[in-house]
């Protein structure tokens, strides 16, 4: 008070009253600002965590996105390597093509495909990722083994035996050792080293089997690929002299023009790994998107921190309006304390996600393939500093407006900061407005603006829904009958009083536990579909690349083997979709929930008749003697993605032939069954005369695990080049995947609900003034500490409860909706998440909550009654 009212003076000007307008009055205000933070930053602890907490979430993740894409970039030809790369799915290139390519400058040709490798003695198989070389490979960075070898001795032919290097975890699962050798195709490889780093393989994508490198001399002698076999032949070339990123643009134009009907795919060194960049993006756009729901759910502590803080300055703030202060003046006063306070927590926010890609670059070094460049990146720790400065504005003007109101008067019957009544319409239009900017940002800033848009989008509902639920628990609490109960009765009465902590203590577990419920459904339904449910409707097995000429020989393998299982068999060719409606691929932006179409090689083929899995919801399936135009059978979901409709062409590149159909129908196809589904069936006449190879599937529900291995070795034993993919073994895989995915998320839901945490401690703190009162003064009455810790503990147990119960419906309802909508999925209720989520949120509130009392029943009568 001394401080406030000698500044006063020092302040004072013409009438005795306060400069509060202009530069003046905001150095005046700066001056008081400053000399009533001499006293610490009592009280603003939480605040400090909360706003440190967001902006290190979304700085960090944003600045490890950043620097896993800088490495991308950087190391383009070596993730590629090449300048640019050509590839061609089921054929090579022509004599004119290659003659072209080589004109560009040194090129290294390799040839990718799945098969099976088995023993010598054929007791055992395992599915590889066979990649063929040649001696150029690799034109950039260094093919890694151990031992280390040249060309020649790792892939050499000594005898009649090629070489071969392997990754460690096929000797894993064969129990093989360096020296063995394993039969591929038809030729025999011996195991000369394992590989320790193959510099290209991001850009080669991910594979569900280990890398198998060979020669493609090695290759041809294994005669895996036939007319048909679904192998990607790929050119990487080395460009003479220095080439600008738009020169390489410039180039691929070329390709283009110079070979239309190519149909190959194109990349280069400024897109090694758009696949990687990709899920890279995705993947921090929706932790950035969590950590913004850290962040509001941080600013509900902000603003009980500031209404907090403001009610203990009753007194100085009545002493300001008492000497002539404005009213605006005295919010400039508080709204630079908490601005400075702010960029504290801005400031320790950002130092931790600045340290955050150095930590990553050695945590992540086993995940991913690309060691991400540690450092500084200043866009991405600007945008969480400006998230965090608006969400201290917008949550700290409300509070206060209330102050700014509230007379001197008022403040020095001790009334307080009112908390029921509405600050002027200004402030709620400026904090209404801030809180639209921060979702702006977060969807301008997002790749994917739809999730965006919906995430935001259900955070507002969310924030609109638990302010009502809390209102509603206040009512419920006002008309509860009376109940006998002292302990009881006090705690329905502190629920809704005047200043209650219960808006809160819902809005602040409630976001939180929303979240944790909805990653935690959403989480437990995908593991219990991948374990549980597709095992069971499911194929047994995938077989690729059965040639025309094994059809048979394969078709009674399997009936001798497996007799009571069902085999289905179609014919299998690859694609790529170059036009639609005449119109370019290159020229058309698609839908995010689409594109994937569009991208890459799609599996194609043609039928008689339509296929069983699939129903029709629109157009005609042709005639089994139809010989018009080519047409086409499109699944609709994908379709009306992509704003296509029956009549609409659709031109694919399939073995360097365009060909142009005439959509006929469109398809609802399930494709969580793991059946044989395409997004285009054809018709028969479209590839007459086509070398293709057939796709296979088995379903015995009556499989056991020896039979499935007696099947898989009969297979691949007789028909050496077929693909066996066991689907259980594939499932494995994406359960791993998944498993590493749902850690990452729930570290991420971590922080919100450790946010919450935070505001919970951060409510009770400022209510714990009027508890202090409301104990003293029932103690005086002749309440004991038991009745007093029983009332509170049955108020933070039921306001607990409804925070749970909201927090279930409204996780419930989101997971539901992603699960069964988005990732059109089997839904299921987990009673386990259930639980958990109520068990939680009334440990949380009941164990926060008492810790706080405990504290407020210690103080002492005497001094709190005398200024009452």
């Amino acid at each position: 008070m001394a401080d406030a009212q000698t500044a006063t003076m020092e302040g004072r000007v013409e009438a005795g009253g306060f400069k509060t307008r202009g530069v003046g009055g905001f150095r005046l205000a700066l001056r008081f600002a400053l000399r009533e933070m001499r006293g610490g930053l009592s009280g603003f602890f939480i605040f400090l965590a909360c706003i440190a907490l967001g902006v290190a979430a979304i700085g960090g993740v944003n600045s490890v996105a950043s620097a896993i894409q800088s490495a991308v970039n950087e190391q383009g030809q070596e993730l590629l390597g090449a300048d640019i790369r050509f590839e061609l799915n089921q054929r090579t290139a022509t004599d004119e093509e290659a003659q072209w390519l080589n004109s560009l400058g040194e090129v290294a040709e390799s040839a990718n495909m799945r098969s099976m490798a088995r023993l010598v003695d054929a007791s055992d198989q395992a599915l590889v990722e066979a990649k063929a070389v040649d001696a150029s490979y690799p034109l950039y960075g260094v093919l890694e083994t151990e031992p280390a070898l040249s060309h020649e001795a790792l892939f050499g032919l000594h005898g009649d035996v090629h070489g071969a290097a392997v990754a460690p975890l096929l000797l894993d699962r064969l129990g093989l050792e360096l020296g063995d050798q394993l039969l591929l195709g038809n030729q025999t490889f011996e195991l000369r080293a394992t590989i320790t780093n193959e510099p290209d393989a991001v850009s080669d994508g991910f594979g569900f089997a280990p890398r198998m490198l060979i020669s493609l001399e090695g290759l041809e002698a294994a005669g895996l690929v036939q007319p048909g076999s679904l192998v990607e032949h790929t050119y990487k070339i080395r460009l003479d002299g220095n080439v600008s990123d738009t020169d390489l643009r410039a180039l691929r134009e070329e390709a283009s023009r110079q070979f239309p009907e190519a149909g190959w795919s194109v990349r280069t060194r400024e897109n090694a790994a758009p696949s990687l960049a990709s899920n890279v993006e995705r993947f921090s756009q929706f932790l950035t998107l969590v950590g913004l729901t850290a962040l509001v759910v941080g600013g509900v502590g902000v603003a009980n921190a500031v209404r907090a803080y403001l009610d203990g300055k009753r007194t100085v703030i009545a002493t300001f309006k008492s000497l002539g202060a404005s009213a605006g003046f005295v919010v400039s006063v508080y709204l630079i304390q908490i601005m400075i306070i702010a960029l504290i927590g801005i400031a320790i926010g950002l130092v931790l996600a600045a340290l955050m890609p150095f930590a990553a670059s050695a945590a992540l070094a086993n995940v991913l393939p690309v060691p991400s460049e540690a450092g500084l990146y200043p866009l991405a720790l600007g945008l969480a500093a400006v998230f965090g400065v608006l969400t201290t504005l917008a949550f700290a003007l409300l509070p206060l407006g209330r102050a700014r109101d509230v007379p001197a008067t008022a403040l020095f019957r001790e009334m307080g900061i009112a908390t029921g009544r509405w600050p002027r319409l200004s402030y709620l239009v400026t904090s209404a407005g801030l809180a639209a900017l921060l979702a702006v940002l977060a969807i301008a800033y997002a790749e994917d603006k739809r999730v965006a848009m919906v995430f935001v989008g259900g955070m507002v509902a969310a924030f609109l829904i638990l302010r009502l639920v809390a209102s509603a628990v206040q009512w419920l609490a006002r008309r509860a009958p009376r109940i006998r109960s002292t302990a009881l009765r006090l705690a329905v009465g502190n629920i809704h009083r005047p200043g209650a902590l219960t808006p809160s203590v819902v809005l602040a577990l409630g976001l939180g536990l929303t979240l944790l419920a909805t990653l935690a459904m959403i989480d437990g339904n995908l593991r219990r579909q991948i374990s549980g449910n597709l095992p069971e409707i499911a194929p047994n097995f995938f077989f690729v690349d059965i040639q025309s000429h094994e059809v048979d020989q394969f078709t009674q393998i399997v009936e001798d083997e497996a007799p009571e299982g069902k085999l289905i068999k179609v014919p299998m060719l690859r694609g790529r979709i170059t036009a639609l409606n005449g119109v370019d691929v290159r020229e058309i932006t698609p839908p995010a929930e689409g594109g994937w179409v569009l991208r890459g090689d799609r599996g194609l083929t043609y039928a008689i008749n339509q296929p069983e899995n699939s129903s029709l919801s629109e157009g005609e399936w042709w005639p089994a003697d139809y010989q018009g135009e080519p047409l086409v059978s499109f699944t609709e979901e994908e379709g009306k993605e992509l704003g296509l409709e029956l009549g609409d062409t659709i031109t694919v590149n399939v073995l360097g032939r365009s060909v142009t159909a005439r959509i006929a129908s469109f398809r609802q196809v399930e494709w969580e069954t793991l059946a044989m589904n395409f997004v285009m069936v054809f018709s028969p006449n479209t590839f007459a005369g086509a070398p293709h190879a057939w796709l296979a599937t088995l379903t015995d529900e009556n499989a056991t695990s020896q039979g499935e291995a007696s099947l898989l070795n009969a297979v691949t034993r007789n028909l050496p080049t077929v693909t066996t993919v066991r689907v259980k073994d594939a499932l494995d895989v994406v359960n791993s995947l998944v498993s590493q995915l749902a850690t990452a998320i729930r570290a991420a839901a971590a922080v919100a609900l450790i946010a919450s945490v935070l505001v919970l401690s951060g409510a009770l703190a400022a209510g714990n003034r009027a508890r202090v009162h409301d104990a003293v003064v029932l103690k005086t009455l002749g309440a004991t500490r038991r009745v007093l810790i029983s009332a509170f503990a049955m108020e933070y147990m039921l306001l607990g409860l409804a925070t749970a119960v909201f927090a279930l419906l409204a996780g419930t309802a989101a997971a539901w909706f992603v699960v069964s909508q988005i990732m059109t999925l089997p839904w299921e209720f987990l009673p386990d998440v259930a639980v958990l989520t109520i068990v939680l949120a009334l440990v949380m509130t009941v164990g926060f909550g008492l810790i706080g009392t405990w504290r407020v029943l210690g103080h002492k009568a005497a001094p709190i009654l005398r200024n009452l």
